[in-house]
């Protein structure tokens, strides 16, 4: 009797475990279905404008190339700021927006190199993400560690790629994106054990939870684009 009480109490004890640990598995599904989602919108919006000549020279070769270009960096700051006082329905609609401008931005990329290094490149940045994001998520050792060497290295590299567009030195261009590579390389195992935290932490409900999963899809976004984007430095073929 008292062996079936025991195997009863850690059945019950058991079960909030099992249900948290799924409810997380939802969470993180939920984030990595946003991000997935954010690319596609992305690689569709840049392919549409680096098609379609009208549309290359609006975005592409017109002043509009710079509101375009600097238009996602004041989304990501303007999400970050204001999505506590928003509706879930507006943080996704923001976030879809963004992703469309961020392919709106790249299309330059497809007229700069060759679809078969892009795609080649792609799936090599998707081989990589998928295996960092995993050791983030599965880990113990906490990674917060590195957070503020990784933010360093983001701020270095930001400088570093703004004085290089006046030296045009390409040793310099070539230790920015191995530099780069590594950083966010770091942050996509590192922001995913952050995503995993906030869950734990209370964002697991209702809109708190669609909004937190829109900024970690955001996070993950960022840092897939810029792996991207820093290997297809190494591994892109320029179109003659």
């Amino acid at each position: 009797m008292a062996f079936g009480t025991d195997r009863r109490y850690m059945t019950m004890a058991q079960a909030p475990a099992a249900q948290i640990d799924v409810g997380l598995r939802q969470y993180m599904l939920r984030v990595y279905n946003y991000m997935a989602s954010a690319l596609a919108l992305t690689g569709i919006v840049a392919v549409l404008v680096a098609s379609v000549p009208v549309l290359t020279q609006l975005f592409v070769f017109s002043p509009l190339k710079w509101v375009v270009m600097l238009a996602p960096i004041g989304f990501v700051f303007f999400l970050g700021a204001r999505i506590d006082r928003m509706s879930a329905s507006t943080a996704s609609a923001l976030f879809w927006v963004f992703a469309a401008l961020m392919g709106a931005s790249l299309a330059s990329v497809f007229l700069v190199f060759t679809g078969a290094s892009i795609a080649r490149t792609f799936f090599v940045t998707a081989a990589a993400f998928a295996g960092l994001s995993l050791y983030g998520y599965t880990t113990k050792k906490d990674l917060s560690g590195f957070a503020s060497f990784l933010i360093m290295g983001v701020i270095g590299i930001m400088i570093a790629g703004i004085v290089n567009i006046f030296l045009q030195s390409p040793m310099m261009q070539f230790v920015i994106s191995a530099a780069g590579v590594l950083i966010f390389a770091g942050l996509t195992a590192y922001d995913t054990q952050r995503i995993k935290e906030t869950y734990w932490e209370g964002a697991n409900y209702g809109d708190v939870a669609t909004k937190s999963a829109v900024i970690g899809a955001l996070s993950l976004y960022l840092d897939f684009i810029n792996l991207f984007t820093f290997l297809l430095q190494f591994m892109g073929e320029r179109r003659e």
